[in-house]
């Protein structure tokens, strides 16, 4: 009688995650994955992200899941621009036809609201409400600016919408999770960097102060989910540091960003993929979700070190 063969290697948390991109994501994000884990190229990322740009030089199309329609939106082009960074395509024509759209849809101060009114008639998530004059938002306006300012973009529009992300993160004193990462997106390639670093620094102290990130995942339930939020949507270091050079990979100890990263290691599912904490409010956006969440995810673990495949 012939032995048992040897039992095969358990898969890799990037083979899981590869099967499971195949079977659920969009066609932007099988790119991405394949751009970031298996030499895929560039030109493949930005053709599917053309698909959800706009003539006015904004991006729709549901590109950020939670608000659907084909209007271009300050959040979609954000999660554009996210794109062409990773891929090393923050440049050019592109970039300066997107300036023109943040330029014609800035508030009075010369900031982004988080959603522009013309996303009323097409259906958002209940936790982005659409006014008819929204105000600025550090949520919508600080990873832009600090995006297009670490690239060397200059554009006219960016002086006021510089000067209102300074204001805001200097004065904030209440905040929540998803303005704090705005805030750091804005800091981390902020151009006046011993500005940044002190603003950095007072962030960190209200973070650890208002319990903004679990330091503890064993303990998660220890730590208050902000005002509005899901249940058991917490945060943690890893989401405001998602690289090693991040400003805000200073408000952690080593102990407490490697409790982190094993949490987020653990968190992958038995289908492959990562999950969503927010609400999910409509099956198309949560399903159009995780595979970002996943690709984003295995980028965190592999900027810290992590083996992942």
């Amino acid at each position: 009688m012939a032995e048992n063969p040897l039992p095969s290697a358990s898969p890799t948390p990037l083979a899981r995650a590869e099967r499971f991109v195949w079977l659920t994501a969009r066609v932007l994000e099988q790119r991405r994955f394949a751009y970031h884990f298996q030499r895929g190229g560039a030109d493949q990322v930005e053709t599917a992200l053309t698909a959800y740009l706009n003539e006015d030089g904004g991006y729709g199309h549901a590109l950020e899941p939670d608000l659907r329609g084909p209007v271009s939106q300050p959040l979609h082009t954000a999660h554009a621009l996210r794109v062409l960074d990773s891929v090393g395509r923050c440049g050019g024509p592109r970039i300066e036809r997107i300036c023109r759209y943040l330029t014609a849809v800035s508030t009075h101060d010369g900031a982004l609201p988080a959603i522009h009114p013309s996303q009323r008639d097409y259906p958002s998530a209940p936790f982005v409400p659409v006014v008819d004059s929204p105000p600025s938002a550090l949520l919508s306006t600080g990873p832009v600016v600090g995006l297009l300012h670490r690239n060397q973009v200059w554009h006219a529009w960016l002086f006021r919408a510089t000067e209102f992300c300074w204001s805001a993160v200097e004065s904030l004193e209440k905040s929540h999770p998803y303005e704090v990462q705005a805030a750091v997106a804005f800091l981390d390639g902020a151009p006046d960097r011993p500005r940044a670093e002190a603003a950095a620094d007072r962030l960190g102290r209200l973070v650890r102060e208002q319990g903004l990130a679990v330091l503890d995942p064993d303990r998660a339930e220890d730590w208050p989910v902000a005002k509005g939020y899901a249940p058991g949507e917490h945060h943690f270091p890893h989401d405001y540091a998602r690289v090693p050079d991040s400003l805000a990979a200073r408000w952690f100890t080593e102990e407490e960003t490697a409790r982190s990263l094993d949490r987020l290691a653990a968190d992958q599912e038995e289908d492959g993929g990562w999950p969503i904490r927010w609400r999910a409010w409509a099956p198309g956006s949560a399903l159009e979700w995780r595979p970002i969440v996943t690709v984003e995810a295995l980028r965190t673990l592999r900027a810290h070190g992590r083996p992942v495949g």
